[in-house]
């Protein structure tokens, strides 16, 4: 294919995301299984150029900033409230379907050796983070059912990665070994977690350095490419390093760049999410559609039989082993049962229910090496990739379209249990705003009725009321730009008490995502969208 005809089908697979994505919305179906189903259907045009993924393509392109994004919406607070369900399905969960479909594969595939079989079993074992956002947000899942899917789910690609890889070398080397694998999983994980704090870190000093917005957002989306590529190269985990760099960021993002830079990288960020979200969902449903002939016809029947046996395997483990961790600890401890009363079993069905497949498993299917060490071909290749990609179909499609029905007819609803922490957090940031103003009314450089002005408005918005907070146009330059600082000062004090309390775990990080959106739009309005919050404000928001 040559680069104007690459050129085109990316511009085709664009417009391609967007008319599927619209329909989805119409429909009211998540998009990632109507993106699915067309490209399966695209697949099957012909004429069509076929379009060959390259695995470690796929794994720098689309993975990164997927697993950054993700990491960074996600509270760490509610992230650490829930890591005893989080870990218990990251690594518990991906260890059983992995030996689970090992031994169903095994079973059903004469010939199929173990390496094999627990390299299928290591591909489709780990929900995907992408599907579980984009479809469990779109259906307003209760809250703490969606922080345990993404928490799972950023986590779980690690666990399975190592297997996986311990499998793959199994294969072609032929020798395993059980200790190695374990030191290997733990080394890992150490050291992508420290690659990714520090090149957050490194991300977050450049950040406060530099004074352009355009730049600034450049940064944010390089800093999860770096992070992925240097724990590559380390033998670390790549997954694991872009998880702990975007947790990172998103705890000291708030006082390292100003109102504008957010209220920017926001967009870019939201934009391109959805756009590798869209293309790489395609592109699954397109490899479907090209992998029927990679197959021989009388194997094909065959190959659905056993992609529908492990599909069920791996959906059944997860519907028997989610309730299963969910009571076991509590019947052994009643300290957690008395603190933590078990989930409601609708719950615990919708999170058991909620197990899609996507980019990874997609990935690690296309990345099986072509050969051995002895340089035969790797045994049953095109069977394993296909039968993984049943498995992708399958989760997707039957549980992401079962879902919404199902959230229906248990009557799981959103909860809203944010709602008394915004409350809060909105009448302590106006109080902090009042008091703010009563600390700088002695000081020769704000306007007497400005003061007044500003104390009005604070006063309404504790009454639920809003004022007209723009500059008035009688007003001198001199006037007006005391009054851009005064507004500047009380959007700071406000700013700073919702993060202090984002610090001290009474709001979450969603939560201040919503307020600190709001005072950056209002700081915007009023004038002050490029100024930040200054070293002496940093300092007085730990106090």
């Amino acid at each position: 294919m040559s680069s104007l005809q690459q050129l085109e089908t990316v511009i085709l697979l664009l417009m391609a995301v967007l008319a599927l994505t619209t329909i989805a919305r119409k429909l009211v179906i998540p998009y990632p299984i109507l993106l699915v189903i067309g490209g399966l259907a695209l697949g099957f045009i012909p004429g069509l150029p076929t379009i060959h993924l390259e695995p470690d393509l796929v794994f720098l392109v689309f993975l990164p900033p997927i697993l950054w994004a993700a990491a960074y919406f996600t509270s760490w607070r509610d992230f650490r409230a829930n890591l005893r369900p989080i870990t218990l399905h990251a690594v518990g969960l991906v260890l059983v379907t992995t030996a689970a479909v090992a031994v169903v594969a095994h079973a059903a595939l004469p010939g199929l050796g173990w390496a094999g079989a627990i390299a299928l079993g290591a591909i489709v074992s780990p929900p995907d983070a992408v599907s579980a956002t984009a479809i469990g947000k779109q259906l307003h899942l209760p809250h703490r059912v969606l922080t345990i899917l993404e928490g799972e789910s950023l986590v779980n690609d690690a666990t399975a990665l190592v297997l996986y890889r311990a499998a793959i070398a199994a294969a072609v080397s032929g020798a395993f070994v059980l200790s190695d694998t374990l030191l290997a999983f733990v080394l890992a994980g150490a050291v992508g977690i420290a690659i990714g704090l520090t090149v957050s870190f490194v991300s977050r000093w450049i950040l406060v350095l530099v004074k352009d917005s355009f730049s600034e957002i450049a940064i944010t989306l390089l800093a999860p490419y770096i992070a992925w590529v240097l724990a590559e190269q380390a033998h670390g985990s790549a997954v694991l390093a872009c998880v702990a760099g975007g947790f990172y960021l998103r705890r000291h993002l708030s006082t390292a760049v100003a109102p504008s830079t957010r209220i920017q990288a926001r967009a870019v960020w939201e934009f391109l999410v959805f756009v590798l979200n869209g293309v790489i969902f395609i592109l699954i449903g397109l490899q479907l559609g090209t992998l029927r002939d990679a197959v021989p016809s009388g194997e094909l029947n065959v190959l659905i039989l056993v992609g529908a046996l492990v599909s069920v395997t791996a959906i059944v483990v997860r519907l028997v082993w989610v309730p299963a961790a969910a009571w076991v600890p509590r019947l052994v401890s009643p300290r957690l049962r008395a603190h933590d009363p078990i989930p409601p079993w609708s719950n615990l069905f919708i999170i058991g229910w909620a197990g899609m497949r996507g980019i990874v498993s997609l990935a690690s299917a296309m990345a099986l090496p072509l050969t051995t060490a002895a340089g035969t071909p790797f045994p049953f290749r095109a069977e394993i990739i296909l039968i993984a990609f049943m498995v992708i179909f399958v989760t997707l499609v039957l549980q992401g379209l079962s879902l919404p029905l199902l959230i229906r007819a248990l009557k799981v609803r959103e909860d809203r249990g944010h709602t008394d922490e915004e409350r809060q957090a909105r009448e302590q940031a106006a109080s902090a705003a009042l008091a703010r103003l009563d600390d700088i009314a002695s000081e020769n450089w704000p306007v007497p009725e400005q003061i007044e002005r500003m104390r009005d408005h604070y006063r309404s918005r504790l009454r639920r009321s809003a004022l007209s907070q723009t500059v008035d146009p009688e007003w001198t330059p001199e006037a007006a730009e005391a009054f851009r600082r005064l507004r500047h000062e009380t959007l700071t004090a406000e700013r700073l008490t919702a993060i202090r309390f984002r610090n001290e775990g009474v709001i979450s990080d969603e939560v201040l995502h919503r307020l600190e959106h709001e005072l950056d739009v209002e700081a915007l309005r009023a004038g002050v969208g490029e100024l930040r919050v200054s070293p002496e404000n940093r300092t007085r928001k730990n106090h």
